[in-house]
């Protein structure tokens, strides 16, 4: 024992006993983590363990699924499929220019979408009711499988009214019957779509199928001439204001072009205007023609020259200068035989005087022609100056007061060219409302089903299993991780944080803990060999002196644990006390068959002496110190300095002092018999230790600081908490325990002889 360490009193631990005996004290790490270095091996050796920890689950939920779902396969009504494939395009073929007033959706994508949705409608499946006349088809409202709650509701429904359903309610009903059969698929990167609608009887399968794409195409048609037929009758209106207006504005135009006397002879023009524009052309013609008869008069007017171009066009004068020419030639002849004054030279030159003359006149006349076509250009151009700017007078006043003219005259246009484009609009839509354009074509028609499409019985049987297993390994999760009773060495370090010192084995019912306990080969005693190995090593000076024994609650195997153990090192020739402190629930004399009258409620009471208390047994090694009676105050007696001083006694005789005390939880006297003693070992009851009820006991242990080296799991099945390891070679674990809490006399029966002072 440890003499520095300062022994607790009862006292002492009222005063630190929490209230909540779950609250957290620290100090140790409790409920830690696993570890971060697990890695997938560890985590599917974990999921496998969990599986052969709970196969009886695991088996029972799927085979539950799998045979409802086999059964409910094998009653449902065997359906047939027909399929029909659809081309939906996005705009129609445009038969009139601008005859579509069907709003398109924004893109490919959106507008495929929306068509598929209208596949599904509510209004379409009543459409194909009514096209193919299922109300009238009594087979077609029987269901294909039952439903408890379809039942219940149609028995609801006809419970409040008696009177039959009306055609309206049928129409509902059978829609809704369709709208629950039908499927659309569209065909990815396309503009195909498949409709899916499945039937008891393939007949009348392909005829909905067929009868939804016949449906399908007409609502699209009743789209377009409804909105044609708006349109038309927006269009008509529309018209008709217009005209109306238009008139309007015709009749002021007019009644202020006769107040003004504004006469237009075109679109853009007035008489004034026109006649104003025929001037300057005029002007500017006479202008061109009376400088030209201008430099045709100043070039002849002051010469006589015949050379001009204007006397060289005559005719008249170039005879006569070619007369003249031949007479002067005669003449030069003839003067070369007679002289001048002859007769017929006089003749000759009289002659040519003459022609002279003429040419002279001729000259004159020619001048006094261009003279004249001169100042009669003149003349004309004077007179169309003067009309050019009276009329520029006039066409400004004109121009003044049209200016009113002009801005009713726009209006005038302006409501011409809407009616003309509403009217030319109206004739469209009314063309195109007897078109009957369509963007949905029938591509591959409503095929007849020849075998049932479901229910699929392998199929379903797998995935009924599928389910099963699945629901199974979820149900086995859940309850693994709500279920807070320690069944693993695993869990049991993890809740308690504490090395696992020795893992007992659960044992057979038909053989009994006494005999385990004897048979030096089973399981049972190999199991607590390796117990007390641990515990040998369990310190830096070995085997602890004196070590308690205790566990969380009751039933746990403690009291089992200080028989084997002391039993063990009593073989080795080691000299045992086995110490019964369980002053409130004794029963190591129970098993040991022992006498109770005395013990260490007597000793630590002062009514005997150690001596007088102590019992012998069979084996020389070991004596058995028992409860004694039951005091009404244990805790005080525990807490008395005669519990040390009779411990370090019994060290002076003994090698070991086991010490079997009560559990930790509810009561003080583990505390201060663990601070009384130099170890203390947790037992660990698999199935039967809770993780709540263990962290709080172990909280609670740390108030009596005296060492925890360990804790020992007891009943432990390893084949059925899924792990491998046993102990022992060829021996195996019943599934059924008997409990700790039996008699094992035959591990230890001892005549009542009490030990003396030697």
């Amino acid at each position: 024992m440890d003499s520095n360490r300062t022994p607790l009193t009862y006292a002492d631990i009222r005063a630190l006993e929490p209230n909540d005996p779950y609250e957290v004290y620290g100090g140790r790490g409790l409920d830690q983590p696993l570890p971060k270095g697990a890695g997938f091996a560890a985590k599917v050796q974990a999921a496998l363990r969990l599986m052969k920890k709970r196969k009886g689950l695991i088996f029972a939920v799927t085979v539950a699924v799998f045979s409802l779902g086999t059964v409910r396969t094998l009653m449902m009504t065997p359906l047939y499929t027909s399929k029909i494939r659809l081309q939906i395009d996005r705009n129609v073929a445009k038969i009139v220019e601008g005859g579509n007033v069907t709003p398109v959706e924004g893109t490919d994508a959106e507008f495929l979408r929306t068509q598929y949705e209208l596949l599904l409608s509510r209004s379409l499946a009543e459409r194909v009711t009514q096209l193919a006349r299922l109300t009238e088809d009594q087979e077609f409202f029987r269901p294909t499988s039952f439903s408890l709650l379809a039942t219940m509701k149609g028995v609801l429904r006809a419970a409040k009214s008696d009177a039959p359903p009306s055609e309206k309610d049928r129409i509902a009903g059978a829609a809704s019957i369709v709208q629950q059969n039908i499927s659309v698929r569209p065909i990815p990167g396309s503009r195909l779509v498949d409709i899916y609608y499945s039937d008891p009887n393939p007949a009348r399968s392909q005829k909905i199928a067929g009868a939804y794409a016949n449906a399908f195409i007409a609502s699209n048609l009743d789209k377009r001439f409804e909105a044609n037929a708006y349109a038309k009758a927006f269009l008509e209106d529309q018209i008709k204001q217009l005209k109306l207006r238009l008139e309007q504005s015709e009749k002021t135009m007019l009644a202020f072009a006769e107040k003004e006397q504004i006469v237009s002879v075109g679109e853009k023009s007035s008489i004034i205007e026109t006649d104003l524009a025929n001037s300057n052309a005029a002007l500017g013609n006479i202008a061109r023609e009376r400088i030209k008869n201008e430099q045709l008069w100043r070039q002849v007017e002051k010469s006589d020259a015949l050379n001009f171009p204007q006397f060289l066009t005559s005719n008249a004068i170039d005879g006569l200068r070619a007369k003249r020419n031949e007479l002067v030639t005669e003449y030069q002849e003839k003067l070369q035989t007679f002289k001048p004054s002859y007769p017929a030279m006089v003749q000759i030159k009289n002659k040519i005087a003459e022609v002279d003359r003429q040419l002279a006149a001729e000259v004159r006349t020619i001048r006094a022609s261009l003279k004249n076509a001169y100042e009669s250009s003149l003349s004309q151009e004077n007179e169309i100056s003067a009309r050019v700017a009276m009329l520029r007078t006039g066409v400004l006043d004109f121009q003044k007061r049209s200016i009113e003219y002009n801005i009713l005259k726009r209006e005038v246009d302006t409501n011409r060219e809407l009616y003309n484009g509403l009217l030319q609009r109206f004739k469209e839509v009314d063309v195109a409302a007897g078109v009957g354009s369509n963007n949905v074509f029938v591509v591959d028609a409503a095929n007849l089903p020849g075998s049932p499409s479901s229910p699929l019985l392998l199929k379903s049987m797998m995935l009924a299993l599928f389910l099963g297993f699945g629901a199974s390994i979820a149900a086995a999760y859940i309850i693994e991780n709500f279920d807070d009773v320690i069944d693993s060495v695993e869990e049991a370090e993890r809740v308690g944080g504490l090395a696992t010192l020795g893992v007992i084995p659960l044992v057979n019912a038909s053989a009994g803990v006494t005999d385990a306990l004897l048979d030096v080969r089973s399981p049972l005693s190999e199991a607590y060999r390796s117990l007390c190995t641990s515990l040998q090593f369990s310190t830096a000076r070995g085997m602890p002196k004196t070590l308690f024994v205790t566990s969380a609650g009751a039933q746990e195997g403690k009291s089992i644990s200080s028989i084997a153990i002391t039993q063990h090192f009593a073989r080795l020739g080691l000299k045992v006390l086995l110490v019964d402190a369980d002053m409130r629930n004794p029963s190591l004399h129970k098993y040991l068959e022992a006498d109770n009258s005395v013990g260490l409620s007597s000793c630590l009471a002062g009514a005997a002496t150690p001596a007088d208390a102590i019992q012998k047994t069979a084996n020389p090694n070991l004596a058995f110190l028992s409860s004694g009676p039951l005091p009404p105050n244990a805790a005080d007696l525990l807490g008395s300095p005669h519990l040390m001083s009779l411990l370090s006694g019994s060290l002076e005789i003994f090698d070991l002092v086991i010490i079997d005390g009560p559990p930790v939880l509810g009561l003080a006297d583990a505390l201060l018999l663990s601070n009384a003693a130099e170890a203390t070992i947790f037992v660990m009851g698999s199935g039967l230790a809770r993780g709540g009820a263990v962290r709080s006991a172990l909280r609670r242990l740390e108030i009596s600081k005296g060492p925890l080296i360990g804790g020992v799991i007891t009943k432990l099945d390893a084949k059925g908490a899924g792990y491998g390891y046993g102990y022992g070679y060829g021996y195996g674990y019943g599934a059924e325990a008997l409990s700790y809490g039996q008699s094992v006399a035959s591990a230890g029966r001892m005549p009542r002889t009490i030990i003396g002072p030697s």
